[in-house]
């Protein structure tokens, strides 16, 4: 008798990997008392939807970009956190903003955390373009003493590193930074400024970052870090 012979079947690697979930960090903003749209929040805890996920109609919203939570809470009495969606996401075609079928409240931000974690955001996604940026998400950096950056493009971002130097964020979305102990920084209303202070032997002691057009940081002027590490006026060139 003919032995039957045993059918053997392989599992490709895509049938028994298990699937990989999305995870993204992103910021949400709330009112003072940790609520959006009337859901009550709590820094550390984790929230489930359980029906459709749509941007701007269900589900946990946050936004990838810092600054694109100000669209939705402005600064004035508002409060911010850094939280990471999973699960099911729906994205948004007009910013950053996501819906997601789960959300975690990692830790609550302050404008100035807002600020620096925009910086990172646009810096990390950012393509080198030299001393002056004009593409969106473009990158500029000058690392001469007294050298000068710009960022003229859409999430662009500018880097002066110079003992003098300086910095313009020259769109909305924009950031720049200088890190120089003389460094200065300027931008249009909106944009994000960042500055650093430091001693004769270079350590930084103190760091500020704003927006302008708030708390007092005017539109299209120099400022630099005082020795107490507050932003004042400063003259600078039109470069």
């Amino acid at each position: 008798m003919a032995r039957r012979r045993k059918t053997e079947v392989t599992a490709t690697t895509a049938e028994i990997a298990p699937a990989v979930e999305n995870i993204v960090t992103a910021f949400k903003g709330f009112d003072a008392q940790l609520r959006c749209r009337g859901y009550q929040y709590e820094v550390g805890k984790t929230y489930e939807h359980a029906g459709k996920i749509e941007a701007c109609a269900s589900g946990f919203h946050a936004c990838e970009h810092p600054l694109d939570v100000f669209g939705y809470y402005a600064p004035a009495s508002n409060r911010y956190a850094e939280v990471t969606l999973s699960g099911e996401m729906d994205g948004n075609d007009s910013d950053t903003k996501i819906a997601a079928a789960r959300i975690t409240i990692n830790v609550e931000l302050s404008i100035s955390d807002l600020v620096r974690r925009a910086w990172d955001y646009v810096w990390s996604r950012a393509t080198i373009e030299g001393e002056t940026a004009t593409g969106n998400c473009g990158a500029a950096s000058a690392t001469g003493d007294s050298g000068a950056a710009s960022a003229t493009g859409d999430s662009g971002a500018a880097s002066a590193t110079g003992y003098r130097g300086a910095a313009s964020a020259m769109h909305a979305t924009a950031t720049a930074h200088a890190s120089g102990r003389y460094g200065r920084v300027r931008g249009v209303a909106g944009s994000a400024l960042h500055l650093d202070r430091r001693d004769d032997d270079g350590a930084i002691t103190h760091v500020w970052a704003g927006i302008v057009g708030r708390e007092g940081i005017t539109p299209m002027t120099w400022y630099s870090l005082d020795e107490s590490g507050h932003p004042v006026e400063v003259a600078g060139s039109e470069s």
